[in-house]
């Protein structure tokens, strides 16, 4: 071998470190790249298996649709839902019209889909005793929201094919691909209670099926209720979606800070009630974003009626704009005078009865109608 040939061989095995290192080096920057790309949002989402999912929704999976929709909707704030329970338990006592007026009147803070169980102090109840499980069913409908539908189904399909599920005077079961249990009345929802452990299981010989699930309370929910959803809110179980007020829940894990949900109630998160110590302000600034419309619309109005009268609103007002400041001072109060719909005195507002296992809340609302068996 020559000179110049050892010369190059020890040159090239001398520059195969430098090279591995380098490919090292570039691999590790990419894979950073690659970290940073990701959104901080999708980081941490979780993902629950399916046997997981079963569990998590076996508590709720035979609630009516309607009802079933509003508390997964519900569980995605659950640091509102212990503040929100303990408002419903200390208002057991007014139902109907009389309940929605002290909701619009107290101007609560939380969120309207927490706000729309209000009328069902034991759900609330229910959802505040277990914490941990509140909040792992928010986050996995926030991101795994078919999948969770999916095992509403397969829990659904359990308890009918062992005969626990079935139509009665409360509950309108439909068959089909999908399993949906809607109220025999859709103004009034009664609310199931079944131990979980009985309902899904295969019945024990000599057992009677007929008094697994239990129907204690309903609750009416008429027009007064209808800006929190009611009426409106149902599962499209051909596509896994879930409607609040007759639009899709599009809420999700990623979007989970800026979506806005399709309710026509005003909330004021401005506003803290007991641990409420969360300033909330993107929905703060989302609703002086509203506020800031409506005084525009406010101002518009006031300018076109005046082009409209002429010199005579000038002469009347003596050029001073009284009633547009009034008018500014009543949107600057948020509204507090519209109370909204009045419809006093139709409407049997109630308590539903939820329980687990052998528990037995007992609890009798008001003017609430006893539903029991099937």
């Amino acid at each position: 071998m020559s000179e110049r040939q050892i010369r190059n061989t020890i040159a090239g095995k001398s520059k195969r470190p430098a090279t591995i290192k380098s490919f090292i080096i570039i691999m590790a920057a990419l894979t950073t790249c690659l970290m940073l790309a990701t959104p901080a949002a999708a980081q941490g989402a979780p993902n629950y298996a399916p046997e997981q999912l079963d569990r998590m929704v076996s508590r709720v999976a035979l609630y009516p649709d309607p009802l079933l929709a509003q508390v997964l909707a519900a569980a995605t704030f659950p640091d509102q839902i212990q503040d929100a329970a303990g408002w419903a338990d200390q208002h057991r006592n007014l139902n109907g019209g009389q309940l929605a007026d002290a909701i619009n009147g107290d101007q609560l803070p939380w969120d309207p889909s927490v706000q729309a169980l209000l009328p069902f102090p034991n759900v609330l109840g229910t959802m505040a005793g277990d914490m941990n499980w509140t909040t792992d069913l928010g986050n996995a409908f926030l991101g795994q929201q078919q999948e969770v539908m999916n095992a509403v189904q397969r829990m659904r399909q359990r308890a009918r094919d062992y005969g626990y599920l079935r139509s009665g005077p409360q509950l309108i079961v439909g068959g089909g691909p999908y399993i949906t249990i809607m109220p025999a009345r859709p103004d009034y929802v009664v609310v199931p209670y079944y131990d979980p452990v009985v309902v899904y299981a295969r019945p024990r010989v000599g057992f009677f099926i007929g008094g697994a699930i239990g129907f204690r309370v309903g609750v009416a929910l008429g027009a007064p209720f209808r800006p929190w959803g009611w009426g409106y809110n149902r599962i499209a179980w051909d596509r896994r979606v879930v409607f609040i007020n007759n639009a899709p829940w599009q809420r999700t894990w990623v979007n989970r800070h800026e979506y806005h949900h399709p309710y026509t109630v005003r909330f004021y998160p401005e506003h803290h009630y007991v641990r409420g110590n969360e300033n909330h302000g993107h929905e703060v600034a989302y609703r002086a974003h509203e506020r800031n419309e409506i005084r525009h619309e406010v101002r518009h109005d006031e300018h076109v009626r005046a082009e409209n009268h002429g010199n005579n609103v000038v002469h009347e007002n003596h050029g001073h704009d009284d009633h547009g400041r009034d008018e500014h001072a009543r949107v600057e109060n948020h509204g507090h005078d519209d109370r909204g719909h009045d419809n006093r005195g139709h409407e049997n507002h109630g308590n539903d009865n939820h329980g687990h296992g052998d528990k037995d809340h007992g609890d009798k609302g008001h003017g609430d109608h006893d539903d029991r068996g099937h």
